[in-house]
């Protein structure tokens, strides 16, 4: 059985590389599309938009209310790639700290 010591060193090493792989998640860029392009949205990893950019031509294609829900679209496939990516990242951490309380 491990002693306090090592227990502890285990710990804060974890705290250290969790912190390590926020700030690389929250400098990240990811970018989505709608499905067919209409719309690209870029969004950092902590969350924040950066851009989205409309193709001139959906603006003269849809009317407002479409043309939203393709934003929308956009923006929830940004959303679900960020959270793929923070997940990978993190995965590591997280599969070392099963195998500790295995």
């Amino acid at each position: 059985m491990p002693d306090m010591d090592e227990l502890l060193d285990q710990v804060r090493k974890q705290t250290e590389e969790v912190q390590r792989i926020q700030r690389s998640v929250e400098a990240m860029e990811v970018k989505a599309h709608s499905r067919q392009n209409e719309v690209t949205v870029v969004l950092r990893g902590d969350g924040r938009f950066t851009s989205i950019d409309i193709d001139p031509r959906a603006l003269r294609q849809y009317d407002a209310r479409n043309l939203s829900e393709i934003v929308l679209e956009a923006v929830n496939n940004g959303l679900q790639k960020l959270a793929e990516a923070s997940s990978a990242k993190f995965a590591p951490v997280i599969e070392s700290a099963k195998s500790i309380e295995a």
